[in-house]
């Protein structure tokens, strides 16, 4: 039933979470809504791959699930609606390289590969439940940049701007159920496209330019620059899934 909703979504997000993207990641506690299969994540952190300096990729306050009771038992569980409100993202661009493109490239490489047998799956997945997500929203979501330059390291305090909204539906539909890795694939794709879209990266030049000094030029070169490989950001995020980095 719903009661035993709450300790079961935060073991699996605790136990196969970390699997699928290959940083630490938690969420503290999940309330639940006794009279709708409603679960509200609390304290939901992302950490960053290896040789990255800031402390977190993402932290939520909370994030709203709202489950198809119905489908809690079968081993395709339909998720009406998945709501993340105001989260706060650190894009970390070191070289030619940036934290959340690491993330996605482990979620691609934990990833089950055809071919191996369903029992190598199932242990890689974690389990063998497919879900279906309606309706998956990012809102009032907020990006700083740390920019690790020549000259040091830029604070991340000094460089935000507003992360433009996303609404995806209906992942894992088409195919009668995905994976959580699927799901997540879906869902940091979408998030990196964002993170990288004209409006967060021309946002971040223009502060960084107006600092003036040479680390920052040198720090604004650098986002300017994954600003504009983001032209072809949709392709190049499925480039990333058929190429091994």
């Amino acid at each position: 039933g719903v009661s035993k909703l709450g300790p079961l979504v935060k073991m699996a997000v605790n136990t196969y979470g970390p699997k699928i993207t290959g940083t630490e990641l938690r969420v503290d506690d999940v309330g639940i809504s006794l009279f709708s299969a409603e679960a509200k994540l609390k304290q939901f952190f992302l950490g960053n791959p290896k040789g990255f300096k800031s402390p977190s990729a993402m932290k939520v306050g909370s994030i709203s699930v709202d489950v198809d009771e119905g489908t809690i038992t079968k081993d395709t569980i339909i998720i009406n609606s998945v709501e993340v409100a105001g989260p706060e993202i650190t894009y970390e661009k070191r070289g030619k390289t940036d934290n959340f493109n690491s993330i996605l490239s482990n979620v691609q490489k934990n990833m089950p590969q055809k071919g191996s047998t369903q029992k190598e799956t199932t242990a890689k997945e974690g389990s063998e439940k497919k879900l279906i997500i309606s309706n998956f929203m990012v809102k009032k979501g907020k990006v700083n940049l740390v920019v690790a330059t020549p000259g040091g390291v830029l604070g991340e305090q000094e460089i935000s701007a507003d992360l433009p909204d996303i609404h995806l539906k209906d992942i894992g539909k088409k195919k009668g159920g995905a994976s959580a890795a699927e799901v997540a694939k879906e869902i940091f794709a979408a998030l990196y496209g964002k993170i990288k879209s004209p409006a967060v990266m021309g946002a971040m030049t223009d502060q960084l330019k107006s600092l003036g000094g040479d680390s920052v030029k040198a720090a604004a070169d650098l986002v300017e620059g994954a600003g504009k490989e983001t032209e072809g950001v949709t392709d190049k995020v499925k480039g990333l899934f058929k190429k091994k980095e």
